[in-house]
């Protein structure tokens, strides 16, 4: 039996799939929509017991179903799975509001919307969920488990969606960019771009363990700061080029961009 269709396949589709199928998930209790026959063969390829059919027409019945497509193909989308009697819909689609998806399905449908992020793709993803007017604690509970397949999973406000949008939806982008800043900067000061990539990625890395440690961010830069020294340094240049303001002023750009869109 079927009981979650995945509809769309594409890279956040195949992570959650695939995040799914290690947690324990059986192969034939998923199915995925991917109209794309290039996507289809390579979902097939690396999922070859999941169903991976063209078209929703062509899907096996299903009591729930995860909405992973483009913006605009979202209401016809969930028109049919509504018309196909699916009862629970966990939508990952940016900036469509659950307003907008309850009412292309019938009343009493389980909608759930969601804002991943991209290190989903790695098992690592920061997720937030919001509920709509139907769904229940049983159906949150629901959504927790499928997205908590990679990463960790959030309850918030819808009202808040855009705010995490701002910070976890988009927060990847951000460490992108101080991790090219750094390897930059390091060539600067000499070093080979192949040993400051390295070095770069690595510290990156290592932060974010000591983070997830439980220390706060706050006491684990002191505890790499001496008094007069290297770090303090640097992170005086920091202070006084408006880093703190600067990734403020990012966040909240970030959140109203995703108000305008919805």
């Amino acid at each position: 039996m079927t009981d979650l269709l995945v509809v769309g396949g594409g890279k956040m589709g195949e992570a959650l799939i695939g995040g799914l199928l290690a947690s324990g998930w059986a192969d034939d209790a998923l199915a995925v929509v991917e109209p794309a026959e290039s996507r289809r063969g390579a979902l097939s390829e690396v999922f070859p017991g999941v169903r991976v059919v063209a078209s929703l027409a062509d899907a096996p019945a299903a009591p729930a179903a995860l909405v992973a497509v483009k913006p605009d193909h979202v209401a016809s989308v969930c028109r049919a799975l509504g018309d196909a009697g699916v009862k629970r819909i966990l939508s990952i689609a940016a900036g469509v509001r659950l307003d907008s998806i309850e009412a292309e399905v019938p009343e009493g449908t389980a909608v759930v919307r969601a804002m991943p992020n991209t290190p989903a793709m790695v098992g690592a993803g920061a997720a937030a969920i919001a509920a709509g007017m139907a769904a229940t604690d049983e159906d949150l509970a629901w959504a927790e488990a499928v997205l908590g397949a990679v990463g960790t999973v959030t309850r918030v406000s819808e009202s808040q969606l855009d705010a995490v949008t701002g910070l976890s939806g988009s927060g990847p982008a951000y460490v992108f960019l101080v991790a090219e800043a750094l390897i930059d900067a390091g060539v600067l000061v000499g070093l080979a771009r192949p040993v400051a990539t390295e070095l770069a990625i690595q510290t990156l890395l290592g932060a974010s363990e000591l983070l997830a440690s439980g220390s706060s961010p706050a006491e684990l830069r002191a505890a790499v700061t001496s008094p007069g020294g290297t770090t303090a340094a640097g992170l005086r240049a920091l202070e006084a080029a408006g880093v703190r303001a600067a990734f403020s002023d990012a966040v909240v750009a970030a959140t109203a961009r995703s108000r305008e869109l919805g």
